[in-house]
């Protein structure tokens, strides 16, 4: 690679990422089509799924299921559960140096945690915490990041670099609400699945086929949110837009802005998966 098409990504090599499972994964593809050299990349984890194992193979990066000797990561992306935490952390220290770039993908594991457990203060390491989400598989998805005290430009700008290979990149200051954006954005995709499956269930009520019903409801989610993305407009202006006075539209936003309906429902949803992040916090 010559010196006009070096990658932005070379500077995050050595890159271990402990955990290739679907969002794992999905950041590592994404890193990949961006650049990120393959032959710098280490995957630590016990069983990958064979489609990850292929992907290793053909691409030709290392994989362990240990900390090999020796090695010093520039960047450690840890993106396993938050339960097995515990277990992993103490694990990760031999691979830390005072300038690796730790970025945690795990709900609810708090960057004091994560900084206790691989014990930084004494072994060097920067953490980052991120709260990513599953359409950075097709290179939309939207990070959350906050960083600890220690941070450097260099390492903040790595860190935008990396997420901006996935999709959209915001920072925020204040850890506290990570918890928020964990039940917005890291568990929205869940909910925009669920009301395509609920369309269809409303389509097939209302007669049609289960197969037309599903793809009704898949395209129009699929084309709508294609339109925000491309479109300067705000969302509610959108959906102004598409409702005449007295239309089909507007008869079925009165049952879906009717009071306790679907804004009450999604609060409440968000409410709760924030909940759960801070229980896994302790």
């Amino acid at each position: 690679m010559t010196a006009e098409t070096t990658s932005p990504l070379s500077s995050a090599t050595p890159l271990v990422l402990v955990g290739a499972g679907k969002m794992g994964g999905a950041m590592l593809t994404g890193w990949l089509a961006n650049g990120l050299d393959p032959a710098g990349v280490t995957i630590l984890d016990p069983g990958p799924a064979p489609e990850m194992t292929a992907l290793i193979a053909d691409r030709g990066m290392h994989h362990v299921t240990a900390a090999p000797d020796g090695l010093t990561a520039r960047v450690l992306v840890i993106a396993v559960k938050p339960q097995m935490m515990d277990a992993v952390l103490p694990g990760l220290r031999p691979l830390l140096g005072a300038d690796t770039l730790i970025i945690s993908i795990a709900a609810g594991t708090t960057v004091a945690a994560l900084s206790a457990g691989l014990e930084t203060a004494t072994r060097g390491g920067t953490v980052v915490r991120v709260m990513p989400n599953t359409p950075a598989q097709v290179g939309r998805g939207m990070s959350v990041a906050v960083a600890g005290e220690t941070i450097g430009d260099t390492d903040r700008t790595l860190v935008e670099t990396l997420l901006a290979a996935i999709g959209t990149v915001a920072w925020i200051d204040d850890e506290a609400d990570i918890d928020a954006v964990t039940g917005v954005s890291g568990s929205g995709p869940a909910y925009v699945f669920y009301m395509v499956e609920a369309m269809a269930a409303a389509g097939r009520a209302a007669g049609l086929s289960d197969d037309l019903a599903m793809q009704l409801a898949r395209q129009t989610v699929a084309g709508a949110g294609e339109l925000l993305h491309r479109s300067d407009l705000d969302a509610a202006t959108l959906r102004k837009n598409v409702t005449s006075p007295g239309g089909t539209t507007a008869e079925g936003l009165r049952v879906l802005m009717a009071e306790g309906a679907l804004e009450t429902l999604m609060t409440e949803a968000v409410a709760a998966a924030a909940a759960r992040s801070r229980e896994l916090a302790g």
